[in-house]
């Protein structure tokens, strides 16, 4: 079917454009998950709501097409912790593998999950890879104390369709929102969100509360889930809808600054493995958010 009666609703500029409600977003974002939109439609839709916006109505309805679209990772009976890695290293080495395996270390099965958005930056999946954690070419069941990295791909291929039309397009769209909200496992996790820029604090956790998910949600190290390594953040935690502020952000200037690595893969994993064998110590902000996380985990 197309979506032109959708892009009409939408596609009518910043002031003009009517949102949809959750389920017409759901019926929208199924049929370009499933394929049967034009390019042109595609490329209409990425654009509209890049100007748009989405309201956290439309993306509950964006989360519940994928869900059904998504193959699950079992988790057999246990709360598991869902780590999305889609920005990867710019500025900062790209930490979130650091994060994964304190977390594994303490007893919880932990799903990273990503894909290579802009080849010019270090991924999760790569310095994973050095430590010893390959990709998955199928989905398998995730294990206490277990940390596995599942490519977008696997879990929706219509979901990385969508995704690599930023490389076409050069802008992000509502996919990319979309996989930092979403739980792909069968059963309960606690959803790590991470944003980058201020109104998505308010966005996300809007989304986080309309859709009941547990959830963590903090101003990550350039868009990881992962605490900057030089100052808390602040943390915001999300359960049956009902947000907690659980850490207030850092504030003054910085007393000293931890020593961090270049940010290539093998330079991460080096000190990431040195951190992990007690050779150095592990930074404050992201030792303290693995105690957030231990606590949300728990909560019932």
């Amino acid at each position: 079917m197309a979506i032109s009666h959708y892009l009409k609703e939408i596609g009518r500029g910043k002031d003009g454009a009517r949102s949809l409600d959750r389920a017409q977003a759901a019926d929208l974002f199924g049929e370009l998950l499933d394929g049967q939109v034009s390019e042109l439609e595609l490329g209409a839709f990425c654009l509209a709501m890049r100007i748009k916006g989405e309201t956290p109505e439309e993306m509950a309805g964006f989360l519940d097409a994928t869900a059904l679209r998504t193959d699950k990772v079992p988790t057999q009976g246990r709360t598991a912790v869902v780590l999305p890695s889609y920005n990867g290293a710019r500025k900062l080495p790209v930490l979130t593998p650091l994060l994964a395996l304190l977390l594994a270390r303490e007893g919880l099965p932990v799903l990273v999950h990503g894909a290579a958005t802009e080849s010019r930056r270090v991924s999760s999946a790569e310095v994973l890879a050095l430590l010893g954690v390959a990709a998955d070419s199928s989905v398998q069941p995730l294990q206490a104390g277990q940390v596995r990295f599942v490519p977008t791909g696997l879990l929706c291929p219509g979901l990385q369709r969508l995704l690599e039309v930023r490389r076409v397009i050069g802008l992000r769209n509502s996919a990319h929102s979309l996989v930092k909200l979403m739980n792909p496992c069968d059963g309960d996790a606690l959803v790590v969100g991470s944003y980058t820029h201020p109104e998505y604090l308010l966005s996300m956790g809007k989304t986080f509360e309309l859709t009941r998910q547990r959830a963590m949600l903090l101003r990550g190290t350039e868009g990881e889930p992962v605490a900057d390594p030089r100052r808390l953040p602040q943390i915001d935690v999300f359960q049956q809808g009902q947000r907690r502020c659980v850490q207030e952000a850092q504030g003054g200037p910085l007393a000293s600054l931890p020593e961090l690595p270049a940010i290539d893969a093998a330079s991460t994993a080096a000190w990431i493995s040195e951190v992990l064998a007690g050779r150095r110590a592990v930074p404050a902000p992201i030792a303290r958010q693995v105690e957030h996380v231990l606590q949300a985990v728990q909560a019932s």
